[in-house]
């Protein structure tokens, strides 16, 4: 495998970001298929690199993979901070596809992430479906809206920070809203992406991705769900990340 870790400047964010890919060494004619991988909250574009062998499980499979990093955004333009989703959907995307050989087909390209990443995943595939021929989250966020609404009477970090993301909005019916996007499929007339959900039994975004769940019994979508004992750990995330690339429909 071949491990680029680099910097370059976001025209959309006027600062220099972080990103990490890696590659299979073979050579070959074709564009690798591509897994776009996002990070959760408080990490960056190394810690699946750090915390999984996802190298390994890449190398497998002949499998690109993209890591950027976004702050604690949870991939969206912020209320009182950054454009990171326009970031993610608008230069990563082109940035990563001009700089190394990868494919722009939708049938080899996927995005998956942890926890606020499982948000960003979801959020990125459900808004973009030509994009990707699967989706996956690990113990992502699944439910927005009733999450926002939960950390909004608490006090603490992860509120001030959801502040900074969302403001006082609501978001209901819009790009952040998760489980109105999964109904929203039904007006797609495209290839769908298929998705992979997994959360832990005990893990404190159990619930919302029960909702997500029974959100998913009446939406038309390719739903593989996981939801096995674990919490919200790199050990678990280190053995799902695994199964989900085993898991994608990897053209080689």
């Amino acid at each position: 495998m071949t491990l680029w870790q680099g910097e370059f400047i976001s025209k959309t964010l006027s600062r220099t970001m972080t990103m990490s890919v890696i590659l299979p060494q073979e050579i070959r004619q074709k564009n690798y298929p591509t897994l776009y991988l996002l990070h959760g909250f408080s990490d960056n574009a190394s810690t699946w690199m750090r915390s999984t062998s996802i190298e390994r499980y890449a190398l497998d499979k002949g499998l690109a993979v993209v890591m950027p990093s976004v702050d604690n955004s949870y991939y969206c333009d912020m209320v009182y901070g950054g454009d990171f989703w326009t970031y993610l959907t608008e230069e990563v995307l082109a940035i990563s596809r001009s700089v190394f050989p990868l494919s722009e087909k939708q049938q080899n390209t996927f995005v998956a992430g942890n926890s606020m990443g499982g948000f960003g995943a979801l959020k990125w595939g459900l808004n973009h479906p030509e994009k990707f021929a699967a989706i996956a989250s690990l113990s992502g966020v699944t439910d927005m809206v009733t999450h926002l609404d939960t950390i909004r009477n608490e006090t603490g970090i992860k509120k001030d920070n959801l502040f900074q993301v969302f403001g006082d909005n609501t978001i209901e019916g819009t790009e952040n809203d998760i489980i109105a996007l999964l109904h929203q499929l039904n007006q797609y007339n495209g290839s769908k992406p298929k998705i992979y959900q997994t959360c832990g039994t005990e893990d404190f975004l159990y619930p919302i991705n029960q909702n997500f769940y029974q959100a998913s019994l009446q939406a038309p979508i390719d739903l593989t769900s996981d939801f096995p004992k674990g919490d919200h750990s790199w050990e678990f995330w280190d053995e799902k990340i695994k199964d989900i690339i085993d898991w994608l429909p990897i053209n080689r």
